[in-house]
């Protein structure tokens, strides 16, 4: 199901299409879905339209509507557009969709999003699966899918799309240096189907030839390194400052410690040292997607 589309919204109202709910344990979320469908009923009602007749004329259902201007429902940008547009509002509507679209986002995602937003480093090693920021939709899907106890599709969506936006990150300019690790295992696991598998391995050819990527595989076939204990992040910031995070240090939690930086850093760059080269990583991606 596409996170994109627009076909359910219109005539019916995509009232229960996943991915646009409104999550109530997210307080700040709920403060700018609830102000801007307030907004939306103001200028309706400044233009002595009813629900329905502004439903009709945006091309949207009546149930819908009254859902996004009771907070209960995040708008579409394309909702915003035409709501602007058929109540003449000069933009100020359609202004609003920043606001919206990082409110769609889980919180935890919005606040990684933002931490890897400013970082001009950012080296990762994934002791299992692959990095969100490698992944396809599909494939951030299946796992998304697969977790126990199991998400509702409409939080599977939210986590989707968030993933999705987090990818920004490759389009920024200046573009950040970026170095990733991934085990082999994760090239070799048909993670979403074997389609999905292949436009999976395909990305990470993509991603691996930018130039302000360093993209490197573990063999499997390597014996104990520091990456052995879990993931590795480590993002540096254009003011000197940086944060850390292994899950095999300092119990999980961030650090921006100048010691414990330089612990992590030095178990980083033994796995880069025992890793394929990136020329290497990419022919072994090859040769797996030639073997699909």
């Amino acid at each position: 199901m596409s996170v994109d589309g627009v076909g359910t919204e219109q005539g019916d109202g995509g009232a229960d299409e996943p991915g646009w709910e409104v999550d109530p344990d997210d307080e700040s979320g709920v403060a700018v879905v609830a102000a801007v469908g307030r907004q939306i009923k103001a200028w309706r009602e400044a233009a002595g339209m009813r629900a329905c007749e502004f439903g009709a004329a945006i091309g949207y259902g009546e149930d819908l509507v009254r859902k996004v201007e009771g907070g209960r429902r995040i708008p579409r940008p394309e909702f915003l557009d035409r709501s602007d547009q058929v109540l003449g509002a000069g933009g100020k509507i359609a202004a609003m969709k920043r606001d919206v679209a990082q409110v769609r986002y889980p919180k935890k995602v919005r606040d990684l999003a933002g931490v890897e937003a400013k970082a001009v480093e950012l080296a990762a090693y994934v002791a299992h699966g692959l990095h969100g920021l490698l992944q396809t939709p599909g494939h951030a899907r299946a796992l998304f899918e697969a977790r126990q106890p199991p998400y509702s599709q409409d939080e599977v969506e939210r986590m989707v799309a968030g993933r999705m936006a987090r990818q920004a990150i490759f389009e920024r300019v200046p573009s950040p240096a970026l170095s990733f690790v991934q085990e082999e295992s994760a090239l070799r696991r048909p993670i979403g189907g074997t389609l999905e598998w292949r436009r999976q391995l395909e990305r990470l050819l993509e991603i691996g030839k930018l130039r302000n990527v360093t993209l490197q595989v573990m063999p499997t076939h390597r014996e104990a390194h520091p990456g052995m204990d879990g993931d590795i992040d480590v993002l540096k910031f254009n003011d000197g400052t940086a944060v850390g995070r292994s899950h095999g240090a300092f119990n999980g939690r961030r650090v921006t410690d100048a010691k414990q930086l330089r612990i992590l850093e030095l178990r980083y760059g033994v796995i880069r040292a025992e890793a394929l080269t990136p020329r290497e990583t990419l022919a072994l991606i090859e040769q797996v997607l030639g073997e699909t």
